[in-house]
């Protein structure tokens, strides 16, 4: 796997204005992770230059914006985030939200995110 920088490997764990991340599983050009979102919060809006996306939904309600689109995602339910569109995720909902995220790419690192707006002041 190439990288730019910050590399993920298995139990890796992030806290996040938002709520946080748990690194499931590693393999070459796959990275399988839990993210909990809590009530009423939501991740930057961004894109990846390097990699693909699909949220699946465990817990919750996701609201999945994915360029111009919005979508509600229901236990089971799922979504595709392509290479380079611009994404975010969110929790509009009093309670917690869980989901498990595919990231598939050549290059599955920190780096490879740019924010475009974030309501925590993380805008590159």
């Amino acid at each position: 796997m190439k990288s730019l920088g910050i590399t993920y490997e298995v139990g890796d764990h992030g806290e996040r204005p938002w709520g946080e991340w748990l690194v499931l599983d590693k393999q070459s050009h796959v990275i399988v992770k839990k993210i909990l979102v809590r009530p009423g919060e939501r991740l930057s809006l961004q894109r990846h230059q390097h990699r693909t996306e699909r949220w699946i939904v465990t817990e919750g309600v996701a609201t999945a914006y994915c360029d111009g689109s919005t979508t509600h995602l229901h236990v089971g339910e799922s979504i595709w985030i392509p290479k380079r569109s611009i994404h975010r995720l969110s929790n509009e909902q009093d309670t917690p939200l869980a989901l498990i995220e595919i990231q598939l790419g050549d290059t599955l690192t920190e780096d490879d995110i740019e924010r475009f707006t974030d309501d925590y002041g993380r805008v590159d």
